[in-house]
């Protein structure tokens, strides 16, 4: 399986060119909008279907939440347009609540994709690498969730003692994570609070959600292809070259997310 990264950010703003308005005339709002970055997966099934979707609902079975909320493009590339159940198959998938943004590598026009709903086309997106189904049978007796049980501290801050891998997801929607070790390209860490990373951050972190502008990133090596604290977002072609591969410190003022560098600490450096 592979997966898509699709970002893009931008701010706009806009007054309207009409003549001065008068006085029974409302003024012309001022025009705002914020670009997101997601991740979306790409599945891509394989004849016989009645096989794949035999394994995707084991998948599910394994790990209940992970296609909630996420969106999905589906690349038939594999398969043909007299590919048995092609034509049921969009509706399968529907009934699994799996979320379709799209739909790659076939032609609209194969008599068994007649009544399938086509989404808008999406352009610009960049592979990002494989993605590591979770194995287990339940989220709750994940080594992921172990750990982070195992290592809460306090109520609002959880510590994870291994390296974050491409594919995975550590959330701590109320309060501060703390990484020992690397978040992979692919990965993504989202806290409601402050975000630590004391190895290379590849991946995505998202700090300060549900309006929690203050909520910081710190990572001792900064490759990280996102950025956001409070919704506003800083993509890896926007971070300052600088900055890339040293320790950063990342916060929000007015209204961007901005990098800035942290002093390297040699071993050989002590506090007296």
């Amino acid at each position: 399986m592979d997966s898509t990264q699709l970002h893009g950010i931008f701010a706009l703003m806009s007054h309207s060119s009409a003549p001065h308005p008068n006085k029974n005339t409302p003024e012309a709002l001022r025009i705002r909008a914020r670009g997101r970055s997601f991740l979306a997966l790409v599945l891509t099934p394989e004849a016989p279907l009645d096989a794949w979707l035999k394994g995707l609902d084991i998948q599910i079975s394994h790990s209940v939440n992970f296609f909630n909320g996420r969106p999905i493009i589906i690349d038939l590339e594999l398969l043909d347009p007299q590919t048995e159940g092609l034509s049921s198959f969009l509706a399968a998938l529907k009934e699994r609540k799996i979320h379709i943004i799209g739909i790659e590598g076939a032609d609209p026009s194969w008599p068994a994709l007649a009544g399938w709903e086509w989404p808008a086309a999406l352009n610009g997106g960049r592979p990002s690498g494989a993605v590591t189904l979770p194995d287990s049978p339940s989220q709750k007796n994940s080594p992921e969730s172990e750990s982070i049980e195992q290592n809460s501290y306090s109520p609002d801050t959880i510590i994870i003692n291994r390296p974050v891998r491409s594919g995975q997801t550590i959330e701590n929607l109320n309060g501060n994570i703390i990484i020992i070790g690397g978040v992979s390209s692919g990965a993504e860490v989202i806290a409601g609070g402050f975000i630590h990373i004391y190895g290379t951050l590849r991946g995505r972190a998202i700090a300060g959600i549900n309006h929690r502008p203050h909520a910081q990133i710190f990572t001792t090596r900064l490759e990280a292809e996102l950025l956001a604290i409070d919704g506003y977002y800083l993509v890896a072609e926007e971070i300052n070259d600088a900055c890339l591969g040293h320790p950063a410190q990342i916060c929000l003022k007015d209204g961007k997310v901005c990098v800035l560098p942290l002093p390297s600490i040699r071993p050989s450096e002590t506090n007296g």
